[in-house]
């Protein structure tokens, strides 16, 4: 007899974690591989949320007073964390309503609602952590952590802009703004030596478009292997249209693509070239003057 739907829905949270598999130094053939890859293999976290969460899995043990909301700060802070928890929600919610076409959650706290504490816990407690999957590589680990502090300042400026707009959907932009280059966190985890290429490529000749360095690198460009792994994991589809260069005038992609342009090209200080274009599309963007603009981004960005 098969088991009942929901000890079915927590033996697929259970299965989120396949066993370790070797790095790619190699790339594969064409996009379809690429994805079948990234899909199948483990999402480390980082080490810090990997330590909270152990904090808090210890105080539900013993006081079993931890909830969504509390487990939504760690874990919504983390890029890497949140997308394993969205794509494993997202896939149980999918094989749950195949014949509703209902959307799964679309924040982190929704998951995690839908989820359950209990189930989470039992799903990632032993999550793989960056730092050990990167020991002995600090190049790749160095330029993770820089991918994942650009994710985080894109996010503060998407929720910023949304506010801004009075947007209700700030928090669903905000998330959308921290895995917007998951695909390329996911590089330096799982196929590193290929991530410091592009790297190295990008710092010897600035004037490179990163789509064609990656082209020429991998096969693929990361902005279609992550639309390709978002649909694989089911991914909420406002997600995916936000993270679709083919919805860029739409007001919500705009606010996270102009998040994410301030974000990479103020990485190094706000000297660089682009920037005054950038801020001239964030002032159009929300109906400001470009000094005005420039104030409130470097008023989130502090």
């Amino acid at each position: 007899m098969s088991p009942p739907a929901d000890k079915q829905l927590l033996l697929r949270f259970e299965e989120a974690d396949p066993l370790p598999r070797a790095m790619l130094t190699h790339r594969p053939t064409d996009l379809a591989a690429w994805t079948t890859w990234f899909r199948d293999a483990p999402i480390p976290v980082q080490a810090r949320t990997a330590d909270e969460l152990a904090l808090l899995a210890k105080a539900e043990e013993v006081r079993g007073d931890v909830d969504a909301h509390q487990l939504a700060d760690p874990v919504g802070r983390d890029p890497l964390m949140a997308l394993k928890l969205l794509a494993t929600v997202s896939q149980a919610h999918r094989a749950r309503h195949a014949e509703g076409g209902r959307s799964g959650p679309e924040t982190v706290t929704a998951a995690l609602v839908i989820m359950g504490v209990s189930p989470f816990f039992q799903a990632f407690d032993a999550s793989p952590t960056v730092e050990d999957v990167l020991a002995g590589q600090p190049q790749a680990l160095a330029g993770l952590q820089g991918v994942v502090l650009r994710a985080h300042r894109a996010a503060n400026f998407a929720v910023g802009f949304a506010v801004h707009r009075m947007d209700e959907s700030a928090a669903v932009l905000q998330l959308a703004a921290l895995l917007h280059d998951f695909a390329e966190m996911l590089l330096y985890c799982h196929a590193p030596a290929l991530a410091l290429e592009i790297e190295a490529r990008q710092r010897a000749d600035t004037s490179l478009r990163s789509a064609g360095v990656q082209r020429e690198v991998l096969g693929v460009d990361l902005a279609a292997l992550q639309q390709a792994l978002m649909r694989a994991w089911s991914l909420p589809a406002i997600l995916v249209r936000i993270a679709d260069d083919a919805h860029a005038e739409h007001p919500q992609v705009r606010s996270v693509e102009l998040a994410i342009r301030l974000a990479r090209h103020s990485q190094n200080g706000w000297n660089n070239a682009a920037l005054p274009d950038d801020l001239a599309d964030v002032a159009k963007l929300l109906n400001l003057s470009p000094a005005a603009a420039e104030t409130l981004v470097r008023e989130i960005d502090d």
